[in-house]
């Protein structure tokens, strides 16, 4: 199951939930979900209010994950889902605003959604490092 009190680690996992897992081993979670399909390649699960976990449809891998209101856990043991936006660059010098995709991204393998209304951290996400390569949809990690 997720404990969404578990740290946040970029490149490997989050909720005790490691990147790379297959849908089948993941199957007692994904089953109790809402499913979201988004593309030809890509499927969502919501696990409660807990964390969204993303999978490519290709390998059914897990690609991808991003905290929901509900998670507590903390990334670089500092940076949560309530962090105020004006303190994430004072908590890791490694976040830079990127104004086309309006987050807060790291070159660790991490990145940050802001909620416009409150300015506070609301989405943090994970993702393993094959996603920015061009052939990432060809599925072969």
């Amino acid at each position: 199951m997720v404990d969404k009190y578990a740290p946040i680690i970029p490149y490997k996992e989050m909720g005790n939930i490691k990147l790379y897992s297959s849908m089948a081993e993941l199957s007692d979670v994904i089953s109790i979900s809402k499913e979201y399909i988004l593309n030809d390649f890509w499927i969502r699960y919501d696990v409660e209010y807990i964390i969204s976990l993303f999978f490519h449809r290709k390998n059914s891998k897990l690609f991808k994950m991003t905290t929901l209101k509900g998670y507590c856990g903390d990334l670089f043991e500092k940076i949560n889902v309530n962090t105020p936006e004006c303190d994430i660059t004072t908590l890791d010098d490694s976040f830079k605003y990127d104004e086309f995709d309006e987050v807060w991204e790291s070159n660790k393998g991490v990145f940050i959604e802001i909620d416009p209304l409150i300015r506070k951290a609301s989405w943090i996400t994970i993702y393993i490092k094959e996603l920015d390569n061009d052939d990432f949809d060809k599925a072969k990690w």
